[in-house]
């Protein structure tokens, strides 16, 4: 029987149809059936068409080896039945509404890999049996109500990599037997009622990457030795003591959430040697002292948020801290500092500004006097020449650039709009390369004013850019603005856009620089949805949006139907349609905007760089898309769906990519699923492909 056909018996097997109305009713598949013609088959999905499917009447035989997986929302129990499929390799169920018992037949699956039952409403305690299956890797049953201690068996798995049993309510202590997990790199216990000690054991646990444990009844102080783990994702949990000296170690760590407990003490100054620290949040706590100076010299950090404590003295100015704003802040005891942050000034910089106005005033009155006059004058007599112009060219002087740019020396820099110079044209206009007067190349985009849709995404843009700095974001140097004519100047990208380096034939992009070029991407949304006082969703994230300097280093661009989420928003709504393929369901069906639209469009975007398949691609017709193609070939087939031209090198180097890309597609598919609560964030987005590309970094440099 050939591989259609088996797909098309399969299909026939799952669907049918009562009364209008899609159904799964009493499936039965044994012998009778025929299931010894399927035998050639490696992997089976059952995929349930329809908005409800009741799972209690599944009732399943036979031996043959299925990747068990449900889409949509299914409710009842899992059937004991299930412990039949004894060749299962992955059974995944998340994301639905089942309840009751996790079925102890469940441990009969001996050839289970990956078990992920997250996002439901089971109950009950975890089944023992399951900590007996030698192959099980991943084992996911985050947001559940499962009571009960954590087995003391955890330790048979030697393969187990992924831990994941946050959001539900485990009580009793870490068991010991947790260390024999010597390739766990995941450990979720985050929001259970875990008590006792956080035990040194964690620490033999050589290459774990995120632990999370905050909102349990953890007593004691943190381990020393947690800063010799390589923990260069996430480090959370829930001390009620001080912050040891000794994190100051984890030189990798990129995330430390610490908010929400009730931490004393003071800040400790070795977070100096934080290096790779990007988000810092110890807010919500009773920290007091002072604030480290030395927090200043952290290149790599983006986020602080010290709000809700004790500290006191001054706020430092220098490095991160010149952009954050009072909510970074708020509702400590004795905080001063620079006056845009809304708090006091220092009383010593005070007391010397007083004695430096008394001795000015006592010497250098007159002088202060003729300037004051002086100065006021030249003021008025700008203003009055401004009034007397009229209708006058804007600019972007809220961006704080140096001088305005004009019509005439756009026309100047582009050779009089010389076609040779276009760099490309979207729906605004055409973009032009020029060269300023001053010797600078910029890219002069333009805008079309035939409706109020182009005058709007001009104003947006501008507005947009005026509230934010990232450095993967795409800088605009000036505009103009007149009655017949406006366009951005915006910093020039020599390597063009994502798209050219994709689909061009002269241009190749290597799986590390494909991967740095998404990690950038991730990084700008990340900063546009947590970084910010308002948040803003980009709305039409694709490659042709992201431009790459002359470091291949990504930028995203085209802020033209972006929308900023006020302050308490969560969503919004518009009738601005974005680009076909990469628009979230939501969006496209009812205009519904929140940040997930924007993880939504990256997880396609992800899928498409790794593929080199655009999601309008001739072949994703008839239900078929980029995202369904690449899900129904990830537990067999991914050399198949991931661009051919990354499979170079020899056998060591192959195999490391295509583990990584397993990786990053898989993240891929968790960021682009239907349901928008079920997508992760870009804080998480970014960790995970961090992690990924120091995993392939390390492989390769040890050539395993």
């Amino acid at each position: 029987m050939q591989a259609a056909q088996r797909v098309r018996l399969i299909n026939q097997l799952l669907h049918s149809s009562r009364n209008g109305r899609e159904h799964v009713g009493d499936l039965v598949i044994n012998q009778r059936l025929k299931v010894s013609r399927l035998l050639p088959l490696l992997f089976l999905h059952l995929i349930v068409d329809g908005a409800k499917a009741a799972f209690a009447n599944l009732v399943l035989w036979g031996s043959v080896p299925y990747v068990f997986k449900y889409r949509y929302v299914l409710s009842g129990h899992l059937p004991r039945s299930i412990g039949n499929l004894t060749e299962l390799q992955l059974l995944r169920v998340n994301t639905n509404n089942l309840e009751g018992l996790i079925p102890v037949e469940v441990g009969n699956l001996h050839k289970l890999e990956i078990l992920d039952l997250s996002y439901n409403n089971l109950s009950g305690s975890i089944p023992l049996r399951i900590f007996n299956i030698s192959t099980l890797k991943i084992l996911d049953l985050e947001s559940n109500s499962i009571s009960g201690s954590l087995p003391t068996n955890c330790g048979n798995l030697t393969s187990f990599f992924k831990l994941s049993l946050g959001e539900n309510i485990l009580t009793g202590s870490i068991p010991k037997a947790i260390g024999d997990l010597q390739y766990l790199q995941y450990l979720n216990l985050e929001g259970n009622e875990i008590h006792g000690l956080i035990i040194d054991e964690i620490c033999e646990i050589t290459k774990l990457g995120y632990l999370s444990l905050r909102r349990n009844n953890f007593s004691g102080g943190m381990p020393h030795c947690l800063q010799m783990l390589p923990l260069y994702e996430k480090f959370t949990w829930t001390p009620i003591s001080i912050i040891p000296e000794s994190m100051g170690g984890l030189q990798n760590l990129q995330i430390l959430s610490l908010a929400h407990n009730e931490l004393q003490g003071s800040i400790p100054r070795s977070f100096e040697n934080l290096l790779s620290l990007k988000n810092l949040d110890l807010s919500q706590n009773n920290l007091s002292g002072g604030i480290p100076k030395s927090l200043e010299l952290l290149i790599d950090l983006q986020y602080v948020n010290l709000s809700y404590n004790k500290l006191q003295g001054e706020i430092p100015s220098g490095g991160v801290f010149k952009n954050l704003t009072l909510e970074s802040f708020m509702m400590n005891q004795a905080l001063c500092g620079q006056p845009q942050l809304q708090v006091p000034p220092c009383k010593k910089e005070s007391r010397k500004r007083s004695m430096t106005k008394l001795l000015l005033l006592k010497c250098t009155l007159p002088i202060v006097v003729s300037i004051v006059l002086i100065v006021s004058g030249i003021i008025l007599l700008r203003h009055i020449r401004q009034n007397s112009k009229g209708q006058v060219e804007k600019d972007l002087s809220t961006l704080g650039v140096p001088r305005r740019i004009s019509y005439f020396e756009i026309l100047d820099a582009t050779n009089g709009f010389d076609e040779c110079n276009i760099l490309g044209r979207g729906s605004h206009g055409p973009v032009f390369k020029g060269k300023l007067s001053s010797g600078i190349f910029v890219a002069i985009k333009t805008f079309n004013f035939d409706s109020q849709v182009m005058l709007r995404s001009f104003e947006k843009e501008c507005d947009i850019m005026h509230n934010v700095r990232h450095r993967n974001l795409v800088k605009v140097i000036s505009c103009c603005s007149n009655a017949d004519f406006k366009s951005l100047a915006m910093e020039f990208m020599p390597n063009g856009n994502l798209e050219k380096w994709l689909y061009s034939h002269n241009y190749f992009l290597s799986f590390l620089q494909r991967l740095n070029v998404m990690i950038n991407v991730a990084t700008a949304l990340e900063y546009f949805h947590y970084g910010l006082l308002t948040p803003i969703v980009h709305c039409d994230l694709k490659p042709s949006n992201i431009l790459l300097d002359d470091e291949m280093v990504a930028y995203v661009s085209d802020f033209g139907i972006s929308k900023l989420l006020d302050k308490g928003e969560s969503k919004t709504y518009t009738e601005t349609i974005p680009t076909i393929g990469y628009i979230a369901p939501e969006y496209g069906s009812s205009g519904i905007i929140t940040t997930k639209i924007d993880v939504y469009s990256y997880g396609i975007m992800l899928l498409e760089v790794f593929t080199r398949k655009r999601p309008t691609e001739d072949i994703f017709v008839s239900g078929l898309s980029l995202k369904s193609w690449v899900s129904e070939s990830m537990a067999h087939a991914i050399i198949q769906v991931m661009d051919s031209n990354l499979l170079q090198g020899d056998e060591l180097h192959i195999n490391n990519i295509l583990t990584s890309t397993s990786s990053i597609l898989e993240l891929a598919l968790n960021c682009c699923t239907v349901l928008p609560e079920a997508r992760g964030n870009m804080i998480d987005v970014v960790v995970s492909l961090n992690k990924i590309k120091a995993m392939f970094m390390h492989r390769q440099e040890h050539h395993v």
